[in-house]
């Protein structure tokens, strides 16, 4: 496996590593809408454009910014500005981080190996396995994998003010039954089944799925069904733990109050979040679940193509069960998760048959600028050079993390 490095303090180089083997792809369930990657035609990543966004997003706010791209045995390493304000020690791809809402994808695979398994079924209603715990029996395992529960996001309530809600759960150890009895103090937001509306409790009912069936605790079933498997080194779920194991990089949360000096957020117990975004990883192992889960090594066909219904997020996204799809400005889609944490902004992103992959960091939050920025490593990843003509597909979205209190807009 070839390595190359760009980026401050780095120098090119090259490293052998083993590969896990591989088996077969399984047909893809991806809509016509939705362009596959042709292998023999990939354009190369752009590595300027890719250093270029990085230095976009300190630009814009953050301290630090770095990505990792494994293509096809070729890994590529970018990186800009400071993991620790302090001590001004250099942000590195080595790194390990909080990667909040990929969390999700996780937990969406050790369910739907649980469904392989047949401990349940996708269009049971949730109360069958959980008796009395959710106000309408239409609500199904799928409408929580794919938002369309219609359970109220209690982090609305919890993060509306950024800093002070933060401050306030920062060392609490909730229950799963805690948070979502927070979520049941409101009504459902849609009728079940009938329409996309990103809710954090959908993951957290996810877990307690998890924890009910399996008689193990998340961390237990984590660690046997991905991270073993997979060999993942810089991967944990250490809830209600507060620190980050190893070396690692600071998170910093930009306050509401403009000017306001950016807070240290790393050390939390994202007792809030749990299933639904309290694991820790780096950008290899972030790729390296992502391509494994698009080759088919953490799930048989079948389920790997229920993950891949997509239901439309917006002009250029879908959401399947636990992963997201996205559509860049060259016509290709790409999958993978995005993830906010209180200091961490993250995407995470694989092509359709896992060859190429991107994990891409930004060590701050609520700051919608470098968001967006952060975006835009995707392209610099999967199309190459830009064009000079505009895409047909037209202008995407402003980016807007759906992750930590979806419904507070403060931007």
């Amino acid at each position: 496996m070839v390595s190359v490095m760009v980026g401050r303090g780095t120098a090119v180089g090259a490293v052998l590593l083993s590969l896990l083997a591989v088996p077969a792809q399984a047909a893809s369930a991806q809509p016509p809408s939705a362009a596959p990657l042709a292998a023999a035609t990939d354009p190369a990543p752009d590595l300027a454009g890719l250093k270029a966004v990085l230095r976009d997003a300190l630009a814009k706010g953050a301290p630090g910014a770095m990505a990792r791209i494994d293509d096809n045995g070729t890994v590529y390493k970018a990186s800009e500005g400071v993991a620790d304000r302090a001590t001004g020690r250099t942000i590195s791809t080595e790194d390990r981080f909080r990667v909040g809402s990929v969390t999700k994808s996780f937990s969406s695979v050790v369910l739907l190996q649980l469904v392989g398994e047949g401990r349940l079924d996708l269009d049971t209603s949730v109360n069958t396995y959980l008796p009395g715990l959710l106000p309408d029996n239409r609500i199904t395992v799928r409408h929580l994998l794919s938002h369309r529960s219609g359970l109220y996001d209690y982090t609305n309530d919890m993060f509306d003010k950024t800093v002070p809600g933060f401050e306030s759960v920062r060392n609490k150890v909730f229950t799963l039954q805690e948070l979502v009895d927070l979520s049941l103090a409101k009504p459902l937001t849609v009728q079940p089944g009938t329409a996309y509306d990103y809710s954090n409790t959908n993951f957290v009912v996810v877990g307690q799925l998890i924890e009910k069936l399996t008689g193990h605790s998340l961390r237990t079933e984590y660690r046997h069904r991905i991270i073993e498997p997979l060999k993942l080194r810089d991967t944990f779920y250490v809830h209600p733990d507060t620190a980050l194991p190893g070396r690692y990089t600071k998170g910093y949360l930009r306050p509401d109050e403009a000017g306001a000096p950016l807070v240290d957020s790393t050390r939390q117990t994202v007792s809030w979040a749990q299933s639904a975004g309290a694991m820790i990883s780096s950008t290899r192992d972030l790729d390296t679940f992502f391509s494994a889960l698009l080759k088919g090594r953490l799930l048989p066909a079948p389920l790997l193509t229920q993950m891949r219904q997509w239901v439309p997020v917006n002009s250029t996204q879908g959401y399947g069960l636990g992963l997201r799809r996205r559509d860049l400005s060259c016509g290709v889609s790409v999958y993978g998760h995005t993830g906010t944490v209180q200091g961490y902004y993250t995407y995470s992103f694989t092509s359709k048959d896992g060859s190429r992959s991107i994990t891409a960091l930004a060590n701050t939050s609520n700051n919608s600028d470098v968001l967006g920025v952060m975006a835009r490593t995707l392209d610099a990843a999967f199309c190459g050079k830009p064009v000079a003509a505009p895409s047909a597909r037209g202008t995407a979205p402003a980016e807007r993390y759906e992750d930590v209190a979806p419904d507070v807009s403060r931007d």
